[in-house]
């Protein structure tokens, strides 16, 4: 009989693990997994006849990695927490203990600076006391990592981290025994190497970890935003029950101001909802008889009455949610550079080093053991990380707070890494290129301007209608002044009419002059053209006359074209991308020199549309501000979220532009180019100090406290370098 069980994994750390752990699950029998890197989960199928879930759990644990029953979304948060704090400490503990080290380092300098050494500072014993727990309690999790990746064949920067500490280590610990009943004998001590080394690595190792908690927090957002609660009509009288207990076809009661708990189709009533939760577009729409309505959309100003059609997991927004979730889970992080050459360099150094021994110990000095190992160490000290393992975080942290001053979050190393590769760019319209809100972009008066403002804004402060808010502002600013109101009427779908003095007002559609017999053929041009030019258009009418016209639309932002215009010169193909119609569409893409227009496409359609683009070859990069940006942007090579929006879509992203500043965009892929740049030219000299120094210690010339100074000399530099991208000019 086929079951299903869904797990919380912990220790995976790559894309490497979470295939491992898959790969290995598949083989047994009867058993169907999915490991989700990103949401630290594997949801799974297996035959009871063959395996149980405890046996699942065992294999799992003896691969390395940790294994539970999926915990609810809170309380994951609420452990991951708890393992940033046990990091957090750990890393604090090896600060306060590798201080003092560092401060012996001073003696390695070819100079006298003239600070002052404590003797016992120097005491081979005190520096043990101090290293030992940064080796082997804080460091203890690179030992683990490297054990995982031998075992499964492979080398990354734990194994190197975890051989160079651990010679260094050990090398001066013999040193110091060495001084045992020889008060004269100087030793060479290397601790400061190895507890370094172990807390700049656990600080990046602190940053990555901080910054994988937060993918989960996108979901948990998604989820908080369906409704909890629904009010059912069941033989005529209304219940509260928990939305989840819904079934398809129930008869539901929305009021104006709640949410819609679930998709249905309206059966009563009329209203205009806020859709922009799904659609991205500001503007409300008007809901009639028979119009479909989406779950989670907010009910303006009517009472609706609707049948669900959708429940549960078939909602549109438990849609969103379950894109998102398989996208972040299908995005493989980066393998860093670092990690491509450790997995060449670690077994080369090794063989280097063990063949010095077997040279030294044989042939060169036969039966000189110390002089052996001590050549052999420094084959192995030259070729300690320490440079190599920089290279990458520090130019990535440097590039990150360098975009963080700009008003560029980048949320990962790995996207900053990632965004100089992108050649097409697909903006969100609502909220990206315009505001995201509506307000008054043209009033015509054709007789008495001031008389007639004064009757618009005073029969729209009456209406509940979103739209109103733009016109109520506009007469503001225009200083306009308002008249008592003796009757008021909002048409559903039609307009206002309100009785102001003895003169009938109505503000509205076509449809609405239609039904009160008002002639408007004479100012249809104007009509058109403001509709043309995607702008929602209505008439002005007092008592039989047309008297005016009033044009409400999202504008575009300030900067929208200069940034088009600034991508197009990087040769980055633009796109537009929006839910709302062809026409309003093209004339929003025409006013930002934006060509490539794909209109009228629903949230679950936009993610389609970028993995479209990623199947012709394209490295996508796509912005958005809205909730139904969400999908797109976790599907897109990097997501970029516009600070301005919603937090799920920022949470969704893996950049974010503050300010909603769209120049930011260029500016953060001319960043990321400059910065793995940055990167290379670290691994490079990273390289050569190791590579070079290695032959050089293998024929006994180089003793391992120079081998050491020279590991040190090289890893300044390479800091030296990642410090210069922050005077670097980001045009």
């Amino acid at each position: 009989m086929k079951e299903q069980i869904k797990l919380d994994i912990s220790g995976m750390t790559c894309a490497a693990c979470s295939a491992r752990i898959e790969k290995v699950l598949n083989k047994m029998d009867g058993v169907e997994a999915n490991v989700n890197l990103a949401m630290e989960s594997a949801a799974i199928s297996f035959d009871n006849k063959f395996v149980s879930s405890g046996d699942i759990l065992t294999k799992i644990e003896t691969l390395g990695y940790g294994a539970r029953e999926k915990v609810d979304s809170e309380t994951k948060q609420q452990l991951k927490a708890e393992e940033i704090d046990r990091k957090k400490r750990k890393f604090y503990l090896s600060v306060i203990l590798s201080l003092p080290l560092v401060y012996t380092m001073l003696t390695h300098l070819p100079i006298d600076i003239g600070l002052p050494m404590p003797n016992f500072f120097m005491n081979p014993w005190f520096q043990l006391l101090l290293a030992t727990p940064v080796q082997f309690y804080v460091g203890g999790q690179f030992y683990i990592g490297a054990y995982k990746a031998i075992k499964n064949k492979s080398a990354n920067m734990d194994v190197l981290v975890a051989l160079g500490t651990t010679s260094a280590y050990f090398y001066s610990l013999a040193e110091g025994v060495k001084t045992i009943g020889n008060p004269f004998y100087m030793p060479h001590l290397y601790f400061e190497t190895s507890a370094v080394l172990i807390t700049l690595i656990l600080l990046g190792k602190l940053f990555e970890i901080i910054a994988k908690g937060r993918t989960t927090h996108a979901i948990s957002e998604l989820l908080n935003l369906q409704v909890k609660e629904a009010t059912v009509i069941r033989e005529g009288k209304e219940f509260q029950i928990p939305t989840e207990d819904v079934k398809v076809g129930d008869r539901l009661l929305v009021k104006p101001g709640e949410k819609i708990p679930v998709d249905g189709i309206v059966l009563l009533g009329q209203s205009s909802v806020d859709e922009s939760l799904i659609t991205g577009e500001s503007i409300p729409v008007e809901k009639n008889v028979g119009d479909i309505l989406i779950g989670s959309t907010i009910n303006k100003n009517g009472t609706l009455t609707l049948k669900a059609t959708k429940v549960g997991k078939d909602t549109a927004l438990a849609g969103i949610v379950k894109i998102v979730e398989e996208a972040q889970g299908s995005k493989a992080p980066i393998q860093r550079l670092a990690d491509t050459i450790s997995s060449y360099f670690v077994p080369v150094v090794v063989s280097i080093s063990l063949l010095t021994f077997i040279i030294w110990y044989f042939i060169i000095i036969p039966g000189d053991f110390p002089k052996a190992l001590e050549t052999a160490i420094a084959v192995l000290v030259i070729a300690c990380p320490c440079s190599l393992g920089l290279a990458t975080p520090t130019s990535i942290m440097v590039g990150t707070g360098k975009g963080a001053e700009m008003g560029i979050l980048f949320k990962g190393g790995e996207h900053l890494e990632t965004a100089h590769k992108i050649n097409a760019i697909v903006l969100d319209k609502t909220g990206t290129i315009t505001e995201g809100h509506p307000i008054v972009t043209d009033f015509i008066a054709y007789q008495d301007e001031k008389k007639v403002l004064q009757y618009l804004v005073s029969a729209e402060k009456s209406s509940e209608h979103p739209l109103a808010d733009a016109i109520i502002k506009y007469g503001m600013e225009r200083r306009s002044s308002t008249l008592p109101v003796k009757r008021f009427k909002a048409i559903p779908g039609y307009g206002i009419e309100a009785k102001i003095g003895e003169d009938e007002t109505y503000i509205g559609t076509r449809k609405l002059m239609e039904l009160k017999g008002i002639a408007c053929d004479k100012v249809e041009e104007d009509l058109l053209r403001f509709e043309t030019e995607g702008k929602t258009a209505m008439y002005i009418a007092i008592n039989s006359a047309i008297m005016g016209l009033v044009a409400v639309a999202d504008t575009v932002k300030e900067n929208a074209k200069l940034a088009v215009t600034q991508l197009t010169e990087l040769g980055i193909d633009v796109y537009m991308l929006t839910g709302d119609n062809k026409r309003t569409a093209k004339a929003i893409a025409s006013q930002v020199g934006i060509k490539k227009v794909i209109a009228e496409v629903l949230p679950e359609e936009k993610a389609k549309q970028v993995k479209e683009l990623q199947l012709k070859g394209m490295v996508v990069a796509m912005v958005g501000d809205g909730i139904n940006d969400a999908p797109a942007l976790a599907v897109a090579d990097i997501g970029i979220a516009i600070g301005t929006g919603t937090d799920v879509a920022i949470e969704a992203a893996d950049i974010t532009i503050l300010g909603g500043n769209l120049t930011l965009i260029p500016k953060a892929l001319a960043l990321s180019k400059k910065t793995m740049k940055n990167i290379r030219q670290n691994l490079f000299w990273a390289l050569v100090y190791n590579a070079g120094g290695i032959p050089i210690a293998a024929f006994g010339l180089l003793a391992p406290w120079v081998a050491g100074a020279a590991m040190a000399f090289s890893s300044v530099s390479v800091v030296t370098n990642s410090l210069r991208l922050k005077r670097v000019k980001i045009e």
